[in-house]
């Protein structure tokens, strides 16, 4: 996904709506309309906000115009044009579509597409005020006429003003006086045209001419076919347009036109026609822009046999059926406040669709980083026992519940203690395991084994095979298994919620590490998944087990816990949960207030920390180092653990490093946090 995003022709980045307005995520073509060789460029120019792409002077009257309309918009969408100031001081115009959401990994945000709108804005400002001033003389001249005017030609001038607004060029071509007219002309063939009357010989000449000095020459034959005055009335004979796509060199590269060919006249002979020309490089109005940008996603996707109904049916029913039930499920627990039965089901409702929509966040997150940091492989001290117990205990349950047998063979392994990415490895197994239990019938059988195929001294291969009694998969479908989006049957059908990311997650990583995987199926009797990785050992000394992740803490007499967040509404609600959960909450707004707070406390006053990562005026990864630094020795060694909405394995990496004792991604899971709770207690 994140491929097909940066490949884009337009410019799409995402925006927070609150705070610095931070810029969350910007494709590659934002880089060239800003004139940024790279992002950090791009970041050092803008500030990394919103409020830094937007002109100064440009700046308020854009967010007002946001505001309004998203207020007003019934689906959160804006439009607004606004001068950036690209690297190197050239200002530039630019087209702002933007729809306003709400994620709970980012909070309220702003998806935006834009497009330069530069060349469009100063066309259309120079030959709108001579159109405008030609256009009202003509007006005022046929007001005065308006019973001699004959109705067809106010239709033909109708026509002529509305193709203005989008063609650089119009002709009107008169065959039966054989004349013609140009109403507009771009600035390429501007020193053509002085009058504005010539006989059709003339256009016939210029038509030529204007191909052998523009056109691209592999379109050449094509367009001067195309603009024949014969092979014109032959097309319109039947049709009130047609167009004719074709290419110009323009400046040493290919720009890409469009000619719109109108029958204004008889229907039959096309004796009066409007010939309207424009760039088909510029952005299409508002209304269009969605369509076109998804019919080029679409484009794109064909190369890796997406289907476009696939991508639509899933992600459509799959983001709307939790949204549905968020929204209606809220009006129910609304209407049922005094009924604590109805209330706490609708709610448990809420929560799990909004679980739905996290899910499927973190996955198309999950893949666009595979995509592009297939580097970044981090690896530490694992057991593979200990790595297949957890697999088990989490598939097993979900088995039992619908009938299905859940084997674990893991007397392969003859070399447990490893060197590999935990997190990466229980993806793999919990994914392709999940899969099976969902799409295996009440009484089937799952079987999860582990064999070690052979081993030298330093690195052992592993080969893991999940097999399942299944519904199977057909053979036409089994080779688009590992592609983004791809399923055999949609949620409807299969009663299954997914958008076919999984598979293509596990393909992704998996290739990460080194290692292949392999799928085999029988159509209705099961499948068989057989991953191979080739793992690094531990050297012997290095067996030992594994230190819990946060010690305990043992005190006379229980604190309080300091939560440290920025955000007003996450603040109420951890103070809140942790308030009912029996414990004393004291809150500070930013880092730099929470190292004052733990400075000036007594010794085990606070017994825990909870710590965002971005926030104003002090981050958590640098509070977290100024506690660590502070002279008595109980404070400094006070638990801390980061709750941020950053989600990534490189995320965790640099809260430990800092020196943090754990890191829980938002939405925080309650349940795992009590329980690291519990356990400092």
């Amino acid at each position: 996904m994140r491929t097909v995003i940066d490949k884009m022709p337009g410019g799409f980045f995402i925006y927070r709506a609150d705070g610095n307005e931070e810029i969350i995520y910007a494709n590659e073509a934002i880089l060239r309309i800003f004139n940024c060789d790279t992002m950090e460029e791009f970041k050092e120019l803008t500030g990394n906000s919103f409020r830094g792409i937007v002109h100064p002077d440009d700046l308020d009257e854009v967010e007002k115009s946001i505001g309004e309309q998203i207020t007003e918009s019934k689906y959160d969408l804006d439009y607004v044009e606004y001068r950036i100031i690209q690297k190197g001081g050239e200002i530039r115009w630019i087209e702002d579509y933007g729809h306003f959401t709400h994620s709970e990994l980012y909070g309220d945000v702003f998806y935006v597409f834009v497009g330069d709108a530069t060349e469009k804005r100063k066309r259309q400002e120079e030959e709108k005020r001579r159109e405008q001033l030609e256009l009202r003389n003509q007006i005022d001249a046929y007001d005065k006429k308006l019973e001699m005017i004959n109705r067809e030609q106010l239709r033909r001038l109708e026509l002529i003003d509305g193709l203005s607004i989008d063609y650089e060029s119009i002709f009107h071509l008169d065959f039966n006086e054989g004349i013609f007219h140009p109403y507009q002309v771009s600035e390429r063939i501007y020193n053509s045209f002085k009058d504005k009357k010539y006989e059709l010989s003339v256009f016939a000449e210029f038509l030529s001419n204007y191909a052998k000095d523009w056109v691209y020459p592999e379109d050449m034959e094509f367009f001067l076919k195309a603009v024949d005055y014969e092979y014109i009335k032959e097309q319109l004979s039947g049709n009130k347009v047609y167009h004719v796509n074709y290419r110009i060199v323009k400046n040493g590269e290919i720009e890409h036109m469009q000619l719109c060919v109108v029958n204004v006249g008889n229907v039959r002979n096309g004796s009066q026609v409007v010939v309207g020309c424009r760039s088909n490089d510029d952005a299409v109005r508002h209304e269009t822009v969605q369509n076109r940008l998804l019919e080029e996603a679409m484009i794109q996707a064909k190369s890796s046999n997406k289907a476009k109904d696939v991508l639509l049916a899933n992600m459509s029913h799959d983001i709307r059926t939790p949204m549905n039930a968020i929204i209606g499920f809220t009006a129910l627990a609304k209407a049922h406040l005094k009924d604590s039965e109805k209330l706490q089901g609708f709610l448990n409702k809420i929560e799990d669709s909004g679980q739905d929509l996290l899910q499927l966040l973190d996955d198309m997150l999950e893949l666009s980083r595979l995509e592009t940091s297939r580097d970044h492989l981090m690896e530490a001290e694992c057991n593979l026992h200990d790595i297949m117990e957890e697999v088990e205990a989490d598939i097993l349950p979900k088995a039992q519940a619908k009938g299905i047998r859940f084997s674990l063979e893991a007397n392969g392994i003859v070399h447990p203690y490893i060197y590999s990415n935990r997190d990466y490895l229980m993806q793999i197994f919990l994914r392709i395991a999940g899969n099976a239990v969902n799409y295996t019938k009440k009484g089937g059988e799952i079987g999860f084994s582990v064999v070690e195929q052979r081993a030298s001294d330093q690195f052992a291969i592993f080969q893991f095979t999940i097999e399942d009694t299944g519904i199977g998969i057909s053979e036409s479908f089994i080779t688009h298994i590992f592609e983004p989006f791809e399923r055999e049957k949609n949620t409807t059908l299969s009663g299954v919620r997914g958008t076919g990311l999984g598979l293509s997650i596990v393909k992704n990583i998996v290739e990460m590490m080194g290692g292949t995987i392999e799928v085999s199926s029988i159509f209705g009797k099961g499948s068989r998944f057989i991953v191979t990785l080739n793992l690094k050992l531990q050297d012997k000394g290095g067996r030992q087990k594994e230190l819990p992740l946060i010690r305990k803490e043992h005190h006379t007499e229980k604190g309080k816990i300091l939560v440290v967040e920025d955000n007003r509404i996450n603040l109420e609600i951890m103070t809140a949960l942790l308030t009912d959960a029996g414990y004393v909450v004291d809150t500070a707004e930013n880092g730099s207030v929470a190292v004052k707070m733990l400075k000036n406390s007594q010794p085990n006053e606070y017994f825990l920390v909870l710590m965002d990562i971005q926030m104003p005026v002090m981050d958590g990864h640098t509070a977290t180092r100024k506690i660590r630094r502070l002279a008595n020795s109980t404070l400094a060694n006070i638990p801390i653990i980061a709750l941020s909405a950053n989600a990534f394995e490189e995320d965790r990496k640099k809260s430990m490093e800092c020196g943090m004792n754990a890191h829980l991604a938002k939405p925080v899971n309650m349940k795992e946090l009590l329980g690291l709770i519990e356990g400092i207690a």
